[in-house]
């Protein structure tokens, strides 16, 4: 009897787990024989596939020196290591680096640290503005920030209060973007106007869980002006956008913005071992630099700063270093097999950044997580040979660098093959049962 209760699972309804033996590259071996082409990265976290052999020896090497410490009162190379290859690779004015253990508790440190800051500058805020679709977590305050939806309406007697507002989501020959984006900056700056905010967060560039909405550079340049206009702080949840995704290191770099607190993980260790950074300005770090007691910022892990994390990420940053084009010419290379794929009559809104491409499907149904053909869409993919975990009845390819064109082109069959079939079918889901 496998006694594991596993995540976003409903055990009752979903078949047996398939049970992976190992992963090389952009493939994971399974128990049964069969092989996987990884089409999302394991959750968007292997960035340089599995198995790396570089990211495995480095954790190895460190094994043999330190394996872990307290890192109250103490420090370790590793770590001052990691704080210095990703603030090199950030905005200059991003200097300080605090480290937690999941992207989840990045954003509960960014939220915290942000409202602390202004009670530290004697001035008490109370709201935070945040869009709709978004996903930052699943811990309390992060889910505070996340729409409410099916992941957290059961808990919104739990969550605080925040002011949203439309993500200003687009495609290729949006005609109506400029206008979308122009109604969506006057309303933050009606909020702004009414009473001075803690923050503004947003997951920039790319929504993740939200479906795959894509924003443009330019609404991120002027969301910044705006912000800081009305002296309010800018936070990226950089999570799943960091280390390469959005066809440079990071949603801000690709954007030329300079938000205040950036949050990362996910593929920041290269998939091997959980590690989070919160990365902050020295003008938010200076307003905890106190000889008060108050002002310290209280917050910490058992295993912050884990020696074996930092010795990943230091690999993983480095592998990158070394071969930026992975992820800087994905882009050019989903757009080949796109071509033909986005004249789909069940396709419609294809997207692309960086790294990712997204595609919403035409169903009878609405739009969103719980449309049903997401789930028989994943079934026949497997059944073809490659993982995807549609968001509802969103498509999208996340893949690791490293996947060759002939496992890109199997999965863009895979893709295609499973629309015509569909399409051949008739299938159109009806509505479904809302939770």
């Amino acid at each position: 009897m496998n006694k594991i209760w596993y995540p976003f699972t409903q055990m009752k309804t979903n078949r047996e787990p398939l049970k992976v033996r190992a992963g090389k590259g952009a493939l994971l071996q399974l128990e049964d024989g069969r092989e996987l082409i990884d089409g999302i990265s394991s959750w968007w976290v292997n960035v340089l596939g599995h198995a790396h052999p570089g990211i495995a020896k480095a954790i190895y090497e460190q094994a043999l020196k330190l394996e872990h410490v307290i890192f109250a009162g103490f420090t370790h190379d590793p770590a001052e290591q990691v704080a210095e290859k990703v603030t090199s690779l950030l905005p200059a004015h991003l200097k300080r680096v605090f480290f937690s253990d999941n992207g989840s508790t990045a954003v509960e440190v960014a939220l915290k640290m942000a409202y602390q800051y202004w009670i530290n500058r004697g001035e008490k805020r109370s709201t935070f503005i945040c869009f709709g679709g978004s996903y930052h977590g699943d811990t309390i305050g992060a889910m505070s920030l996340g729409e409410r939806s099916l992941f957290n309406r059961l808990f919104d007697s739990l969550l605080f209060s925040v002011d949203f507002v439309p993500y200003p989501s687009t495609f290729p020959r949006d005609e109506e973007i400029d206008a979308k984006e122009q109604r969506i900056l006057a309303l933050i700056e009606e909020k702004l106007s009414i009473d001075p905010k803690i923050a503004v967060v947003i997951e920039p560039l790319v929504q993740g869980v939200g479906g795959m909405q894509m924003c443009r550079p330019q609404f991120l340049q002027k969301l910044q002006n705006l912000v800081h206009a009305y002296d309010t702080l800018l936070i990226y949840d950089e999570v799943m956008t960091g280390f390469g995704r959005t066809g440079e290191w990071f949603a801000c770099v690709k954007s030329c913005t300079q938000p205040d607190i950036v949050c990362l993980a996910k593929g920041l260790t290269g998939g091997f071992l959980p590690l989070a950074l919160t990365v902050c300005s020295e003008e938010i770090f200076d307003a905890f630099y106190s000889e008060d007691a108050c002002k310290t910022f209280y917050h910490g892990h058992s295993y912050t700063a884990n020696p074996l994390g930092c010795a990943a990420a230091c690999a993983t940053i480095d592998l990158l270093k070394e071969n930026p084009e992975c992820f800087r010419g994905m882009e050019g290379r989903h757009k080949r097999f796109l071509s033909e794929l986005s004249q789909h009559p069940m396709l419609k809104r294809v997207r692309t950044c960086g790294t990712i491409v997204a595609m919403d499907i035409s169903t009878e149904q609405d739009d969103g997580y719980l449309n049903k053909i997401g789930k028989a869409f994943k079934e026949q993919c497997l059944d073809k040979g490659v993982l995807i975990r549609p968001l509802g009845n969103v498509v999208y390819l996340m893949p690791p660098y490293c996947i060759t064109d002939e496992q890109l082109a199997i999965a863009y069959d895979a893709i295609s093959s499973t629309l015509e079939g569909l399409s051949a079918a008739g299938l159109s889901p009806s509505k479904s049962k809302s939770c």
